[in-house]
């Protein structure tokens, strides 16, 4: 198996011990267990743990990305596609929960081991880059301009979407998050103006 191969398959096996038993069990000798390999590959494969779990969030969030664009690049006025993509994110929390709380363990568990904080720092600057893009396509496919800056407004959309995410996976209630998810989203027009 050729060393990219492996990598890959390093890294589908820390997520799934990550999800079937928490964060903190999840040691490189449990990935390679689970990946069914020498623990030796481990270390040709990656530098650090840190590295193995940098790669986990990058997928994580690099998942819902693709979803989200996919969405946007479809048709409809930019309500729509904006709505569409909220309800998007939530159909994948709703159907792989696990991977939502396994992001969040993996901030957690950062931010309270000397030495992985900037796994943190980087996991969530990913995220606001991510939506900072995601925000500046929407606003040129549609014509529009946000009336706050692109920093302020990617924070908020994160902060509202880890808000309702950990809400939800702590009591289910499914529906009030979606009528959350639509206000979020009639909230973000408010903030569009038509260029002139």
């Amino acid at each position: 198996m050729a060393a990219k191969d492996r990598r890959e398959e390093l890294i589908a096996a820390a997520f799934r011990v990550m999800v079937r038993d928490g964060v903190v069990k999840t040691t490189t000798r449990a990935v390679v267990n689970e990946a069914k390999m020498p623990l030796g590959v481990f270390h040709y494969c990656f530098n650090s743990r840190e590295e193995l779990l940098q790669e986990v969030i990058t997928r994580i969030t690099d998942s819902g990305v693709a979803k989200a664009r996919k969405v946007f690049d479809g048709e409809g006025d930019l309500g729509a596609r904006i709505a569409k993509s909220l309800y998007t994110f939530w159909e994948g929390v709703e159907l792989s929960p696990g991977e939502h709380q396994v992001g969040y363990e993996l901030t957690h568990y950062a931010l309270r081991q000397e030495g992985f904080e900037d796994l943190a720092r980087r996991q969530y600057a990913h995220y606001l880059e991510v939506h900072e893009q995601l925000l500046a396509e929407a606003a040129e496919s549609a014509g529009i301009t946000w009336t706050v800056p692109l920093p302020v407004l990617a924070r908020y959309l994160n902060a509202v979407l880890d808000g309702v995410t950990l809400c939800w996976l702590a009591d289910r209630n499914s529906e009030n998050t979606r009528e959350v998810l639509r206000l979020t989203g009639e909230h973000l027009m408010s903030l569009a103006a038509k260029d002139a």
